[in-house]
């Protein structure tokens, strides 16, 4: 069902690809409304740091909210650092119950090498199997894309790139211009 008060607004693709002891988190740079491209060159894929810690953190939906959200996520990784889990939970958590994270239109992947998971507004926080997870408009063809090249001997940004490059020419909403951020292990 859409939103009347965001119309037409689509044009996000990220994938996280973990392998080899490493994630990497790739997402594309088209923002679109409707049929017509907005930006081609956003960068949705971005790196936190805190509390020394490298965290990598992909988003799909609005920038303004996924921005609060990582703001919030920050706040959850210095008040338990080193437990990544727990902040993606006492996010969702939030983001379920408080009045105002509630109507936020967005969604993350997160991870810090050892940990992938993807974060919604229903409260899930899900670890994705098969070392492969993706959000967005052409989510899911990055990901069929990536978990069949999971397959092969490709190391993870081999596999990220070329499931993307995929993703792009399938999904009108999704362009090649990637930004990629790995954390190896």
């Amino acid at each position: 069902m859409a939103d009347e008060r965001f119309p037409g607004w689509h044009g996000t693709t990220i994938l996280a690809v973990r392998r080899g002891g490493g994630v990497v988190v790739a997402g594309d740079g088209q923002v679109s409304l409707g049929q017509t491209v907005i930006k081609g060159t956003a960068r949705k894929v971005r790196r936190l740091n805190p509390g020394g810690r490298e965290v990598v953190v992909g988003f799909a939906g609005s920038t303004a909210d996924a921005f609060t959200l990582l703001e919030r996520l920050e706040r959850k990784l210095e008040a338990a650092p080193g437990q990544l889990l727990r902040a993606c939970v006492d996010l969702a958590k939030d983001w379920r119950m408080d009045k105002y994270l509630r109507n936020l239109e967005a969604m993350l992947i997160v991870t810090d090498g050892a940990g992938l998971y993807v974060i919604t507004g229903a409260g899930d926080v899900l670890e994705p199997e098969h070392d492969v997870a993706a959000i967005g408009s052409g989510g899911n063809f990055a990901l069929a894309a990536a978990r069949g090249l999971m397959e092969t001997d490709l190391d993870a940004e081999a596999v990220a790139r070329k499931a993307m490059a995929i993703a792009a020419d399938i999904c009108v909403y999704t362009n090649g211009r990637l930004t990629v951020e790995a954390i190896r292990g």
